[in-house]
């Protein structure tokens, strides 16, 4: 089956996200933007679960509740993520486990309520505790979500509510805007996971000294 002209650019732009994202995470290099291959260490468990200021949500074990300002740890398994509505204002720094399980999540439950069993809830998804297990999760999400794609004709992209994920606006949106609105997801906490990633490898944060001094 050939993809639909309009949902090509999006697809596209979605695989370099996330190759991307995954050599930002995992190496051995990533494109510095001019063609030039970088270095890049793979993501420790200390890094995925770093809180760089006070007040951070992460995903914990539920057997230690949930961090500063969160109500509920989401999740199935041992761990969960910081949550809880409303969400508080201004929003809280979130770690790179809280993103990279958000991602993970909203694609995984994505593709369920796509093509799959619609069934897919926050509280019965797995979360992961370490590092590998993070990245893992978020390439079998991403793997999902592109395949179900591969399958959506002009029809399907125009229809409202195709996909019945709850936890956005997907039922009340046509698909091609639930697909667009994605691809943001992935290259803005993308970008912000990047950034932590910087930021830690910086050093002076981690040790409590501030940086510029």
């Amino acid at each position: 089956m050939s993809v639909p002209e309009r949902l090509a650019p999006l697809l596209a732009q979605f695989d370099v996200g996330r190759e991307r994202l995954v050599r930002r995470l995992v190496g051995p290099t990533v494109d510095s933007g001019d063609g030039e291959p970088v270095a890049v260490p793979p993501l420790t468990d200390d890094e995925y679960l770093w809180e760089p200021v006070a007040g951070c949500w992460s995903v914990r074990r539920h057997a230690d509740g949930p961090g500063p300002g969160a109500t509920v740890l989401v999740g199935a398994g041992e761990w969960g993520r910081d949550g809880g509505r409303p969400h508080p204002y201004p929003p809280p720094v979130t770690t790179i486990a809280w993103r990279l399980e958000h991602l993970a999540e909203m694609l995984a439950g994505r593709a369920d309520h796509l093509t799959g069993a619609h069934a897919h809830t926050e509280e019965e998804y797995v979360v992961p505790g370490t590092a590998a297990e993070g990245v893992a999760a978020f390439e079998r999400a991403a793997s999902a979500w592109r395949e179900v794609l591969t399958g959506a004709d002009d029809e399907a992209l125009d229809a409202v509510g195709r996909s019945t994920y709850p936890y956005g606006s997907d039922p009340e949106d046509p698909l091609i805007e639930t697909v667009w609105w994605v691809d943001q997801e992935l290259l803005h906490h993308g970008a912000e996971i990047a950034l932590l990633r910087d930021l830690y490898r910086a050093g002076p944060l981690r040790q409590g000294t501030p940086a510029g001094t």
